[in-house]
């Protein structure tokens, strides 16, 4: 099945709110031992829908979550935090999946904190983006 310009930027677009969705919620969970794990992974998550969302945007085909996070590790934006500090949460997340690894309260503090002070900038100049 062959997908249209407009389906790429409808599903950019589903991606986005996605993100924005799940992120909320994440937000929402209390931050402790047992949640720690869940709320890195979900918010890495959110940030690499972002990327995806931009990627399919421009009809670019990838294949893996590094692809997604560098097309956010690229954007130009003046932020309170660097956006770099994505590139650590994607390691904690894979030290997390793969290595069993079980984060502590204040890694995922710190990941909150990141995505505060970064989702909504990254999101809003991906939607300037999808909107060209």
């Amino acid at each position: 099945m062959e997908i249209t310009k407009k389906e790429d930027k409808q599903k950019a677009i589903n991606l986005i709110e996605t993100a924005d969705k799940d992120l909320k919620f994440t937000f929402s969970l209390p931050v402790s031992q047992n949640s720690s794990n869940t709320i890195i992974r979900n918010i890495y998550e959110s940030f690499r829908m972002l990327g995806e969302a931009s990627l399919v945007s421009k009809w670019i085909e990838f294949s893996d979550h590094i692809e997604s996070l560098n097309e956010l590790l690229q954007l130009e934006l003046d932020t309170s935090r660097p956006i770099s500090l994505l590139d650590n949460l994607r390691k904690l997340r894979h030290k997390i999946n793969y290595n069993g690894y079980l984060s502590t309260i204040e890694e995922s503090q710190e990941a909150i904190s990141i995505a505060k002070s970064l989702f909504t900038k990254l999101k809003k100049e991906v939607e300037n983006k999808i909107k060209k």
